[in-house]
């Protein structure tokens, strides 16, 4: 067996737990914001991503922004629900809901950190 969880690394982690909660239905699992290292851990079926607080020093910057050319992938049983979503809650969407030439319909929206995801079909 194997799985995947994402540790992203956000300035605003209250902004960020708003988008992945509100926005994107994951759960909150472990709440550390207040901790010296402030931490989250939200999940969402099987998918599961940390959060940890971003120095704002110049050197963590630098080595903890969204590197270029990643994009993230969630897939989903309802994708008309989840479009839905996103939109009720005012996020805007980078691009529409779109058949693609492979075969899945996907939308796709950055997070308030700037990470790109593309929210597809199962």
């Amino acid at each position: 067996m194997a799985a995947l969880r994402c540790e992203l690394f956000p300035a605003d982690l209250d902004e960020a737990v708003r988008f992945y909660v509100d926005v994107l239905d994951f759960i909150l699992d472990r709440d550390e914001r207040s901790s010296t290292s402030p931490y989250v851990a939200l999940r969402r079926g099987s998918v599961r991503i940390g959060l940890a607080r971003r120095d704002d020093a110049a050197a963590a910057r630098a080595s903890r922004r969204p590197p270029t050319g990643v994009e993230l992938v969630l897939e989903v049983a309802d994708l008309r629900a989840a479009h839905e979503r996103v939109v009720a809650a005012g996020w805007p969407v980078d691009e529409p809901l779109t058949q693609r030439p492979w075969g899945l319909v996907d939308f796709r929206v950055l997070d308030p950190a700037g990470y790109y995801w593309r929210i597809t079909t199962a």
